[in-house]
């Protein structure tokens, strides 16, 4: 059978212009009953038309989560399997859609931008993994299209859902630090990203709160991928003394991290800890389990999913910031010295 605004309207107990308004994400409807009307649309399987809809609102109700990494390593970084079902699940629970776009050239950004948003084809963008002097930035607030950014950005316009990276760094290395560690390296992610720069305040606050003088020999830039944090494990074991405990600030660079000290000849964390920082769910099962900051990788992107179907639905004259707080997950790979 196949439905209509009328029938739809008649099941939901309201007038066929409340499920139209529904329908276009219109914002003057009351959340019970814009809950009821969606109970009933999925029940019966009702599929609004797109394209008159489009014309309607002047929308797509599709979003782009633009992700400037090659693909090679977004699909091998579970961080990022874990963000992309958050956004799609918040997508989803508004009536959304999901393009996932990615690019590893200038020149496929710029087609990227033309194709997709320019064009208006995206309704807005989620941002995820991009450096503070990324020129898409300035782009897309210059052509005022709607855009959330995963992670902080310092221009004042820029709407943003993060974790408190500073915070969760500290509880890291506070943790290594009340185990006797004094001497503690720290392999960061890229200084660009503010999840790289933020962490690395993080373990900079720690380490001066309880007067332990920053050695920068100590600390070595990763790229967030596990190769990168077993090079970087390898620079920090090369040094004399080495340290004793090390603040990794992804658990994917953790992984190889730990394939660096045991192709040392050394053992986690009888001869020096590790800590890492995501708890994705790979970390529980190694070898030791790793120790970590857990950040709320699925919230955090479906936040960002409805942060921004609120910028498209309503605007917005001031930029939304929201900020979640890690927490610090103790497993097998830090010990007392």
């Amino acid at each position: 059978m196949s439905y209509t605004l009328e029938d739809i309207a008649r099941l939901a107990g309201v007038s066929r212009s409340t499920v139209s308004r529904v329908v276009n994400n219109h914002p003057n409807v009351r959340p019970a009953v814009r809950e009821r009307v969606w109970e009933v649309i999925h029940q019966v399987g009702y599929q609004p038309h797109a394209a008159a809809r489009s014309l309607a609102t002047n929308r797509t109700n599709v979003i782009g989560l633009v992700i400037p990494e090659a693909v090679s390593t977004l699909f091998t970084d579970p961080f990022f399997s874990l963000l992309i079902r958050g956004i799609t699940d918040g997508c989803y629970a508004r009536n959304y859609h999901l393009m996932l776009a990615l690019f590893s050239t200038p020149a496929q950004e710029e087609d990227l931008y033309n194709r997709l948003l320019r064009s208006r084809y995206l309704d807005g963008v989620v941002l995820a993994s991009t450096r503070l002097d990324d020129p898409l930035v300035g782009r897309l607030l210059s052509d005022g299209i709607p855009f959330v950014s995963i992670g902080r950005h310092p221009d004042p316009r820029v709407s943003y859902v993060d974790v408190d990276n500073v915070a969760g760094a500290r509880m890291a290395v506070d943790h290594l630090i009340r185990l006797g560690h004094t001497r503690i390296g720290t392999i960061t992610g890229p200084l660009n990203m503010s999840a790289g720069a933020d962490r690395l305040e993080g373990y900079k606050q720690a380490l001066q709160a309880h007067h332990i003088p920053v050695d920068e020999q100590l600390i070595v830039e990763g790229d967030f991928t596990e190769g990168g944090g077993l090079a970087s494990m390898a620079r920090l074991l090369s040094l004399d003394p080495r340290p004793t405990a090390v603040f990794v600030a992804s658990d994917t660079m953790a992984m190889g991290a730990l394939r660096a000290v045991r192709q040392a000849g050394l053992r986690v964390p009888q001869d020096i800890s590790l800590i890492g920082y995501d708890d994705v769910p790979q970390a529980a099962f190694l070898d030791p389990p790793l120790s970590t900051v857990r950040q709320p990788i699925q919230r955090l992107g479906e936040t960002a999913a409805h942060v921004l179907v609120d910028l498209i639905t309503h605007g917005q004259d001031h930029a939304q910031r929201l900020v979640l707080m890690p927490e610090l997950v103790l497993r097998q790979t830090t010990a007392r010295l």
